[in-house]
């Protein structure tokens, strides 16, 4: 007999021990861990790296470069976003009490950053092509501030849903009172 396993005393009841995970719940888990992180990488990155490169080149070539980018950009983030509110959706669905809010929780900032990139960047996105052909209006340094100012929130929002899912995927947290 293993060392593991201590034999019953008569009369006792079988107890199992803590249930395992079902395997659902982490499959959704690990998409919107995945989904969420190489949403918010990405704005992320643009945030830190790009946003700051933009203001630092000639009007002319940020815009021709953000035009050029946001052609590729406009399917990559989009997709990015609908994988990172479904699966957050999915966990969601899959989960229950505290998971469930969390992961839901997540799913409507996924969301939001989808909204804000919907109805804030991109309407300036199709003004600066324009500009890129045309030149800038006077007011362009105005609506390139709005356009940083709802690239952050965006950013922010897939942040937060990125640190949910990483939190329910500890297993601390995860488990009803424990604490690490």
């Amino acid at each position: 007999m293993s060392p593991l396993i201590r034999p019953r005393a008569p009369g006792a009841t079988r107890r199992d021990p803590v249930p395992a995970r079902s395997p659902r719940p982490r499959l959704a888990g690990a998409g919107a861990l995945l989904s969420g992180g190489l949403l918010a990488g990405a704005f992320g990155y643009g945030a830190v790296n790009v946003l700051y490169a933009f203001r630092e080149v000639p009007l002319d070539v940020r815009f021709t470069f953000h035009t050029a980018l946001m052609q590729v950009n406009g399917f990559v983030m989009q997709s990015l976003m609908g994988l990172t509110i479904v699966s957050c959706a999915v966990l969601a669905v899959r989960a229950s009490g505290r998971q469930r809010w969390t992961a839901g929780a997540a799913a409507a900032l996924a969301f939001s950053s989808f909204l804000i990139t919907r109805f804030g960047n991109v309407p300036i996105n199709q003004h600066i092509k324009r500009w890129a052909i045309e030149g800038p209006p006077a007011d362009y340094a105005e609506m390139l501030g709005r356009w940083e100012a709802f690239h952050f929130a965006r950013t922010g929002c897939a942040l937060l849903a990125f640190a949910l899912i990483v939190l329910l995927t500890i297993p601390h947290f995860t488990e009803k009172g424990t604490r690490p």
